[in-house]
């Protein structure tokens, strides 16, 4: 139910395997066709070149989707040395190409550089916005809008393989890194640059890739609370769980961070935070 009205649609969570050559708003419109709802949304883009998981959100779960952007994320790629492009992948122009003469060792150090804490600034050829304008936009009319550097975290960056300038690699990264500027900053270091061939996302947090389904055919949505799984879970008696679905404060949980909410019967209520000796609501999901 919502505001007394029974809910219409599916609802819950779809892992979607997308192709390359669409955006991830397109995966989105393919996927609202095939489940007949409006109600879809996605955490985490991919670019058109990319391939690999989407996790969207179906019907209620849509409000949880902003409870899934720190999660740790895992890509396959390749990127090609000597050749940079304006994108900083093989969707953009080139615009400088320089004979590459690298030791696997100087690459493999190149990446090494880039684990831990890192502070990266989006592409310009980026879904970034920056004063209300979109980086990519303003790109392509030739304006230069930089957006702020922001903290990211590498938790992985190897080099998998390597064929003559083509270099495979894999990576696991914070929610809102940009893999390729990984690559064009292991181009710059090695002196000839780089671009980013192919990429591919395998994995999102708890959610892996081979359980993925293509836009046109999404399936049943996985359980809503799949959404906030990895969150800490807090049980709640009947009294509170009543109090909880009305979005009224409760006594805190001693939990750091946000934490999930059921009532007796283990079904979500909602996402709560301690805050100054109380248990705040941060997403209260009406009954369906």
């Amino acid at each position: 139910m919502k505001d007394g009205r029974p809910s219409a649609g599916p609802d819950g969570i779809a892992l979607i395997d997308k192709p390359s050559g669409i955006t991830s708003h397109d995966a989105v419109a393919i996927v609202r066709r095939s489940l007949g709802t409006r109600k879809v949304g996605h955490a985490g883009t991919l670019d058109p070149m990319a391939t690999g998981l989407l996790v969207m959100g179906v019907g209620r779960a849509t409000r949880l989707l902003r409870f899934l952007g720190d999660l740790t994320k895992v890509y396959e790629g390749t990127m090609r040395l000597g050749v940079e492009t304006a994108t900083l992948d093989a969707d953009g122009d080139v615009i400088r190409s320089t004979p590459v003469d690298v030791t696997d060792d100087a690459i493999d150090a190149a990446m090494a550089a880039k684990l831990g804490a890192t502070a990266q600034r989006p592409p310009a050829f980026s879904a970034v916005k920056v004063g209300g304008r979109t980086l990519h936009e303003a790109a392509r009319k030739g304006e230069v809008i930089e957006a702020p550097a922001r903290i990211v975290r590498v938790d992985r960056f190897e080099r998998t393989g390597r064929d003559g300038v083509d270099v495979r690699f894999a990576a696991a990264v914070s929610g809102g890194t940009y893999v390729r500027v990984l690559a064009a900053d292991v181009g710059a270091a090695l002196g000839c640059g780089a671009h980013l061939t192919a990429l591919r996302r395998t994995a999102i947090g708890p959610f892996d890739v081979r359980d993925a389904r293509p836009p046109a055919d999404p399936g049943d949505p996985l359980p809503l609370h799949r959404a906030v799984a990895h969150l800490p879970r807090c049980e709640l008696i009947a009294e509170e769980a009543i109090a909880a679905s009305h979005g009224r404060i409760l006594g805190p949980a001693a939990i750091e961070g946000p934490y999930g909410v059921y009532d007796p019967e283990g079904r979500l209520v909602g996402v709560y935070r301690d805050d100054a000796g109380k248990a705040r609501p941060l997403v209260i999901l009406a009954p369906a």
